[in-house]
């Protein structure tokens, strides 16, 4: 058989696969587009391939996508910048396509389909600083147009691109002709619309002087902020403290703080949430004096909102009042707010509390912070949701270097053993780990006294898997209490432990003497754990047989090594 042309192969294939039945097959060939133009040179690309695929008219979304992705790089293969012109055709036509995501790949300018005038809004500010000032004016012209389109789609794609287009505009359009378009927007009949217009708001912001903003930009937040729709409402409420550094200290005082506080108290839950949220960021903008005569009244309103999700919200940034409040008016208004979120009745709201509390501990100190807060958190530790108990776990050792060994033993000393025992896996894990935590903290002669000694007590509890945890226990501490102690108190307490009867006992076992054997002497190893370790590499259970082996031949690198 003669050889084909190889220039023309390739093209004549793609024609031909383009044609099939079989989307997979013309998938392929749409991402070997750049092969093929490779093959054919930047000539024949330009008159051959690209009017063919101008004309290709598949019905699928899957390969005008793929099309149109393949498209956005193929500028090196017709020639470069000067060349780019010939991809218009096809890229046109890929922009009045009704699948989104295949316009944005393709992102064109206005024609009938509304699609194509979608598409087209993404485009102005990469074209606007490149063109000659005739057209600039065309553009601006064309965006206003589409900013009063009759379809709701194109007007929200316009609504969300103003901001981008804006930061391309000169100065003196900006506060004219921008502005103009701005403000229909702003009252747009469709909520969609005024909605990305609030983002707007806080993108001109930036562009604008202070005062221009103040004059153009203010009016329409406190309307917006009072819009009839709740979803403009939330989002005013999550673009507010950008809009105060704005328009500067003066007008949010006088302006912004009456609207931020009307969404604080807004009749939507979803409103009050995402100003909830704000209410430290908004705070540090204010004078401390402002944020207790005009935000704090709300805030403790929304401690005992209605909504769990509201108070969740307010729970997780409300720590972070207390640095700009100061220690007094934290001390009087913020702790009792607090107090009252700590004893929640939903779990989310204790646990963004717990989590934060060093925030308050910088600005209140350790002593007040604990006559007031420990009895909330000592009835924590005993919490039903097993997740509020574990963040109360974790944050025990920084708690216990704030109080001190004194306070901790008298207070929280009985409950770290406790957890020991919860039925909870997760929890008695990190009990075991707390525990290795508080020994660093306050020194093995410590540990010796208060950890130890009720740690080893608990080995012979009736339920094996606490008996476990105890073997974790002891393998974490023993790093930290040095060889001596391992060897007088724990070891001999492991070694027990291999004659248990339960197989997952045993196997653990082998486990923490293979952690053992590098802190203990090697007469210690050689005379006490390695005849342990045959002894359980001799037991009837298979994994108990695996693990005591596993340990034996680690011990005796370690031995070898050392």
């Amino acid at each position: 058989m003669a050889m084909v042309d190889e220039p023309l192969y390739p093209i004549a294939v793609l024609i031909d696969e383009l044609k099939n039945e079989d989307i997979q097959l013309r998938l392929n060939s749409i991402r070997r587009l750049s092969t093929i133009a490779r093959a054919l040179g930047e000539e024949r690309t330009r008159k051959e391939l690209i009017p063919f695929l101008s004309e290709n008219n598949d019905d699928e979304d899957e390969v005008l996508l793929a099309m149109a992705e393949e498209l956005g790089v193929f500028i090196p293969y017709v020639g470069g910048v000067e060349h780019a012109h010939v991809l218009l055709p096809p890229l046109e036509t890929l922009s009045t396509v009704e699948e989104t995501c295949v316009r944005d790949k393709a992102r064109l300018a206005a024609g009938e389909w509304f699609t194509a005038r979608v598409s087209s809004c993404g485009l102005f500010h990469i074209a606007y600083p490149s063109a000659t000032d005739p057209l600039k004016t065309e553009l601006r012209t064309i965006y206003g147009q589409l900013c009063q389109d009759d379809m709701p789609m194109v007007r929200r794609a316009a609504a969300s691109n103003l901001g981008k287009f804006a930061a391309t505009v000169e100065q003196s359009h900006l506060k004219t002709e921008i502005m103009s378009i701005f403000d229909d927007l702003t009252q747009d009949d469709q909520d969609s619309v005024r909605l990305l217009a609030v983002e707007g708001c806080a993108a001109l912001g930036k562009l604008l002087e202070p005062q221009d903003c103040v004059a153009h930009i203010l009016p329409v937040i406190v309307n917006f902020s009072q819009d009839k729709s709740w979803r403009v409402r939330y989002m005013v409420a999550n673009q507010l403290y950008e809009l105060c550094e704005a328009v500067g200290p003066e007008p949010t005082r006088a302006d912004l703080v009456p609207a931020y506080v009307r969404l604080l108290r807004d009749n939507e839950a979803e409103v009050r949430i995402a100003a909830a949220g704000k209410v430290t960021k908004f705070c540090r903008i204010l004078s401390p004096q402002l944020a207790i005569q005009h935000i704090l009244p709300c805030v403790k309103e929304l401690s005992s909102d209605s909504s769990q999700h509201v108070r969740s919200a307010l729970a997780s940034v409300i720590m972070g009042m207390a640095p700009v409040l100061g220690k007094d008016a934290t001390i009087e208004q913020l702790l009792p707010i607090f107090l009252s979120l700590l004893k929640d009745e939903f779990p989310d709201v204790r646990l963004n509390i717990i989590s934060k509390l060093d925030q308050v501990n910088q600005v209140i100190g350790i002593d007040l912070l604990s006559q007031s807060l420990l009895p909330a958190i000592v009835e924590l530790a005993e919490d039903r949701h097993w997740r509020v108990r574990l963040a109360i776990i974790e944050y025990i050792p920084l708690l216990a270097s704030q109080l001190g060994v004194g306070f901790f033993d008298d207070k929280l000393g009985a409950l770290c053993m406790q957890w020991l025992e919860d039925k909870v896996f997760s929890i008695r894990e990190a009990a075991a780990n707390n525990l290795k935590r508080l020994a660093e903290e306050f020194g093995p002669e410590w540990a010796m006294q208060h950890i130890i000694p009720q740690v080893l007590e608990k080995i012979n509890n009736p339920h094996y898997l606490y008996r476990m945890t105890i073997l974790q226990a002891i393998s974490l501490l023993a790093p930290v209490m040095g060889a001596e102690i391992t060897c007088q108190k724990l070891l001999p307490v492991v070694i027990n432990s291999s004659k248990d009867r339960v197989p997952n006992i045993k196997f653990n076992v082998a486990k923490v003497l293979q952690s053992l054997v590098p802190i203990l002497d090697q007469s210690v190893a050689e005379k006490t754990v390695k005849p342990c370790l045959v002894e359980l590499s001799e037991d009837p259970d298979v994994d108990v047989r695996y693990y005591a082996n596993q340990a034996l031949q680690a011990c005796d690198q370690i031995m070898m090594s050392s």
